[in-house]
């Protein structure tokens, strides 16, 4: 396999737990030219010691004297591209692995598509003891933008994740680095969105990446809902510049143009409902905090209505899985 292509894998690092284990799995890939970039956010977690395990020239660790924290986290994402030298980059969480074949397939991917800024692993989520508990729908091996978000808007079975993407670096760096939204809420969906306007995304057609679902993750923090909700609607505005600003002229994109720029709101009240209903989960009187705050946020009523439901409903779901768990 021409290993004429660099691959810069960088690991913004708080988290100590699954870091050995994220580290293995890059350093583990059948394709050997790559960098590891490692950068200790200044966790108050023993990183240090985890990577002194490792004797790898390709393994290159910074440490942040001041953190960026959860909220700026993109931060430390481009604090791991500065850093790149590689040809493509990149971004997975601490907690998140690699398959030994991912960087391979990237390279039998760009052999068939070369010359793109953007690429796509097909990613199974696992649990804290790397069980895989699911698996992202298969998409066509070549899309455009539109494509993307239409179906990631409004399709089924596509969730998608920082890791997930490979990005030129050189573009990437060019555009100034990953979209800065805070708690990175559809940071990630942004900048591949950015990225793939001119040339379109090809997508891996078998696994390639490992997204760890657990309770340590951004995601899980309902806290910081407010601002998560904030981010939403800040998201929406650079979607409508980098999608208006890019009218196509042929079908099928044509339709998913159209049908996007009519479902603006609908995709941010998607949003918000997941959102609101993640924090009613221990408590659904919440809703009345959401509705005095509801045109600060702008939340629609049915939306409101429909996180309740939502909450509810994954409620009663929990309860009985937990029952007939403890049946068995």
């Amino acid at each position: 396999m021409n290993q004429d292509i660099k691959f810069s894998v960088t690991v913004p690092a708080y988290k100590a737990q699954f870091l050995g284990e994220c580290i293995d799995s890059i350093l583990a890939q059948t394709y050997k030219n790559f960098e590891v970039i490692i950068v200790n956010d200044a966790s108050p977690q023993d990183l240090d010691s985890i990577v002194k395990r490792y004797d790898d020239p390709r393994i290159h660790y910074y440490k942040n004297k001041v953190g960026f924290g959860a909220e700026h986290v993109v931060g430390n994402w481009n604090k791991c591209l500065e850093y790149a030298t590689g040809d493509y980059l990149i971004c997975m969480g601490d907690d998140d692995k690699l398959l030994p074949n991912c960087l391979g397939e990237y390279v039998k991917l760009m052999g068939q598509y070369p010359n793109l800024d953007v690429y796509h692993a097909m990613t199974l989520m696992i649990d804290e003891n790397s069980k895989v508990i699911g698996v992202q729908s298969p998409r066509p091996i070549y899309e455009s933008m539109l494509s993307m978000v239409y179906y990631r808007w409004f399709g089924i079975g596509r969730p998608q994740y920082i890791g997930d993407w490979l990005f030129k670096t050189k573009t990437l760096k060019k555009e100034g680095g990953f979209v800065d939204l805070p708690y990175a809420w559809e940071s990630d969906d942004i900048s591949a969105c950015r990225a793939a306007v001119l040339k379109g995304i090809a997508n891996m057609q078998v696994p390639g990446f490992l997204y760890r679902i657990n309770s340590q993750t951004i995601t899980s923090n309902t806290s910081n809902t407010g601002k998560k909700l904030e981010s939403r609607i800040k998201a929406l505005k650079i979607y409508k510049q980098i999608i208006e600003g890019n009218r196509p002229i042929v079908e099928p994109d044509i339709f998913y143009y159209e049908n996007i720029k009519n479902g603006y709101m609908k995709h941010l009240a998607k949003g918000q409902v997941i959102d609101i209903s993640s924090d009613m989960s221990n408590n659904i009187l919440k809703i009345v905090g959401w509705w005095l705050k509801r045109n600060r946020y702008k939340i629609s009523s049915s939306t409101l209505i429909k996180a309740l439901l939502f909450s509810i409903t994954e409620k009663y779901h929990n309860r009985q899985l937990k029952n007939t768990t403890n049946r068995k």
